[in-house]
């Protein structure tokens, strides 16, 4: 049986991914607040993805993974922005 590799992240690295977290909810709060236009959302969407991906790195551990699991996992952030992009195009062919 294979033996499992042990990875120990610091309290303050986690720390400081939390507060870079918490950050970019307070911009992405802050873009609702200012007005340009249609790239509101896009903008939004994009701090979304940002935040997604360093709790899927660092906190969930992705970055400690075998290679297969991250290209699955990355297959998944692949079909959301089609989805995302699919959803685009039907609100502005309306």
């Amino acid at each position: 049986m294979e033996q499992e590799e042990k990875h120990i992240t610091s309290y303050s690295f986690l720390a400081k991914i939390l507060v870079v977290l918490l950050a970019l909810t307070a911009v992405s709060v802050a873009v609702t607040w200012i007005n340009v236009g249609p790239l509101t959302i896009a903008l939004a969407l994009f701090i979304a993805t940002v935040k997604s991906l360093g709790v899927l790195i660092w906190f969930m551990h992705l970055k400690y993974e075998k290679p297969m699991f991250t290209v699955m996992v990355a297959g998944v952030f692949v079909l959301y922005a089609v989805i995302i992009v699919i959803t685009f195009f039907d609100y502005w062919f309306r």
